[in-house]
């Protein structure tokens, strides 16, 4: 950890630069994946994830306060979109055990989302992957896992693991 001082350590020149070229990159990227999702498939990027999650599960399904974890969504946030969701058939709410509620992908989320795919992904590669080399995008990776870790301990290796979803 840092030693904490009464004078910051301030950034150099070429910190500064990347910092802002990262800043940049995390204001730029969201809202133009947001637009494809919207223009292509009438989904929201929170929306498209929360379907994507759960198309990972084995069993379709996850609870309730993991896929709020899982999309680093709000209670509230999430509650909203999965009621759009639930509208359109693309997802289920069912109640388990122990007072819990389960998010379920129905058969129609699944087309949903198969049909949706493939203009997003031609989209990330347009926009990041076909732009780099392997090497940065391997690096741009390592480099995102090791901020999240920072930010978030245990996150990245939660969302890599696939679970029953089960109460």
């Amino acid at each position: 950890m840092a030693e904490q001082t009464s004078e910051p350590r301030w950034l150099t020149d070429e910190q500064l630069r990347q910092w802002k070229s990262l800043m940049a990159l995390m204001m730029a990227l969201p809202p133009a994946l947001d637009a494809q999702l919207k223009r292509d498939c009438g989904l929201n990027s929170f929306e498209y994830h929360v379907l994507a999650r759960l198309s990972d599960q084995p069993a379709g399904k996850l609870r309730m306060s993991e896929l709020s974890a899982y999309t680093q969504g709000s209670p509230s946030r999430l509650s909203h979109a999965v009621a759009r969701l639930e509208r359109a058939g693309w997802i289920e709410r069912r109640n388990a055990e122990a007072r819990c509620v389960n998010a379920h992908l129905t058969e129609a989320g699944r087309r949903k989302l198969v049909e949706a795919a493939p203009a997003h992904v031609r989209e990330v590669r347009r926009l990041v992957i076909d732009l780099l080399t392997p090497e940065q995008f391997d690096a741009l990776g390592e480099a995102a896992r090791l901020v999240v870790g920072q930010i978030e301990p245990g996150w990245m290796d939660a969302m890599e693991r696939n679970s029953a979803g089960d109460c």
